[in-house]
């Protein structure tokens, strides 16, 4: 089943299909269930990727960003998160996150077999700003107060030579659910030309 956002090409369920909503026009709210999440233990411990992506294959270049806000009261971990998908061992996700000292952050996971955590910028405010770029092999984060002025998170590789899917997710790794709502949800094939100088 294709859901149908403006300005962003036609989305679909990554793993399996999840549970999604459209309150009002150009919002997408995605509710995850109990332990949904995704990852690659670096100390070797059990996979997970019980959270399910609603996105797209883009075709090149591109950038993906969106106002995200979680709804209600917060658990350990909680997040809404734009994601890149390859496989199982190639992936990496960009979460606005609630931590285990009960502040909201940007963090940042990169996962090329084992994942590379990487917590990033406290978020004072209900919500935050977060984008992907991909600029040929190469992927960037980036995270905005403001969504005119970006703040560089990280630029990576995934080692996956595949069509990777680009988009949309929510996690609860620790509490009972977790409702991830997306606004002002932009798709350019226009990138940034200096991923550090703020825009």
């Amino acid at each position: 089943m294709n859901i149908d956002m403006p300005g962003v090409p036609p989305l679909e369920w990554v793993n399996s299909e999840g549970t999604v909503e459209k309150p009002a026009d150009g919002v997408l709210r995605i509710t995850a269930a109990a332990g949904a999440d995704w990852s690659n233990d670096a100390f070797g411990g059990a996979q997970q990727h019980a959270a399910t992506l609603l996105g797209f294959v883009p075709p090149g270049d591109f950038s993906l960003s969106a106002h995200a806000v979680v709804v209600g009261e917060r658990s350990t971990f909680d997040a809404a998160v734009l994601a890149i998908w390859g496989d199982r061992d190639h992936w990496a996700k960009l979460c606005f996150e609630y931590s285990p000292q009960g502040e909201a952050m940007v963090v940042s996971v990169v996962t090329n077999e084992y994942s590379d955590d990487c917590n990033s910028t406290l978020v004072v405010e209900g919500a935050v700003h977060l984008r992907i770029t991909r600029s040929g092999a190469g992927w960037a984060f980036h995270s905005s107060a403001d969504g005119r002025t970006w703040v560089f998170v990280r630029v990576f590789r995934l080692a996956y030579a595949g069509p990777a899917s680009v988009g949309f997710l929510a996690q609860a790794p620790l509490g009972e659910r977790c409702i991830a709502e997306f606004h002002n949800i932009t798709y350019s094939t226009a990138i940034p030309a200096d991923f550090r100088d703020g825009s």
